[in-house]
């Protein structure tokens, strides 16, 4: 990883042709290494390569390359950044503005998710992608009723789109329509085989009904596919809570305390603030 230091770190006195030749050179080596790096999981050196390459050339690949490293560092608003530039440079292009949704969603940043689905959608209004986008932006925002549109078109173009019905499911039961959610969650556990999300989806609505025996079957489910579902561990707890099962309650709330402790001290001390509320209130 010296490479850097190497490339920067002296000068020489080149001109014309000569320094041409160097800054070609420095610059494909910089792209190649930074590629290299961001292929290993290196991506802080990823990101220096790509940075010293654009000095040296203003290059819509490395742009490219750049943002790519920024996501997978978390570092999402220089990463919009550099898919803005992309998409300056090709305003047609629409995987460019899905990528913007995407970055744009993981920030919560709905006001940006929703302008880069729609000039997503100028550029072509038959991709299912987009419209489950632009659905998930409007419920970022609250607004249910073009979330429900949006996701509605998404199926109508694509009726075997999974993630669509999931996100369906999610926003009518948020709507409180728990029959509307189920009709959705039982055509996804027909069209998937042991999903996760999908019975963590079917145990919600069996919870939201208050079939608690019922939702403890699907929870039962989750963990058995995956043992490290914290979200599973959590409601199942507090379903059996209400169903009067404290042991099997106390016994989920330990295997969560095992898997997130940090997210039971949370729970703890907003319980605590609660309490203390209430024995202390305010006028």
């Amino acid at each position: 990883m010296n490479f850097l230091k190497k490339l920067f770190g002296t000068h020489h006195d080149e001109t014309g042709e000569k320094e041409t030749e160097t800054k070609e050179k420095n610059f494909d080596v910089l792209k190649y290494d930074g590629v290299r790096a961001l292929h290993t999981g290196q991506y802080d050196y990823a990101i220096k390569c790509f940075r010293h390459a654009l000095d040296i050339e203003d290059d819509l690949e490395i742009h490219d390359y750049l943002s790519q490293a920024y996501i997978r560092n978390n570092e999402l608003l220089p990463a919009y950044k550099e898919l803005q530039v992309l998409a300056d440079a090709e305003p047609d292009n629409q995987e460019i503005f899905i990528r913007m949704t995407s970055v744009a969603y993981m920030t919560e940043d709905y006001d940006a998710m929703a302008d880069a689905c729609r000039h997503a959608l100028d550029i072509n209004k038959d991709n299912p992608v987009v419209y489950q986008f632009y659905s998930r932006a409007y419920r970022g925002k609250g607004d249910y009723v073009n979330a429900l549109a949006m996701i509605n078109k998404a199926i109508e173009l694509d009726d075997k789109y999974v993630d669509a019905y999931e996100l369906r499911g999610d926003i009518l039961l948020e709507m409180g329509d728990i029959n509307g959610a189920d009709r959705d969650a039982q055509w996804l556990l027909e069209h998937t085989e042991n999903d996760e999300d999908v019975f963590l989806f079917k145990a919600r609505i069996e919870r939201a009904r208050e079939n608690y025996k019922e939702a403890v079957k699907y929870y039962d489910k989750v963990t058995d596919v995956n043992p490290f579902r914290i979200e599973a561990f959590r409601e199942r707890g507090a379903v059996k809570l209400a169903m009067g099962d404290k042991e099997g309650a106390d016994e989920d709330g330990r295997k969560l305390l095992e898997l997130s402790p940090d997210e039971v001290q949370a729970e703890e001390q907003k319980e605590e603030a609660r309490q203390e509320s209430k024995e202390n209130p305010t006028s």
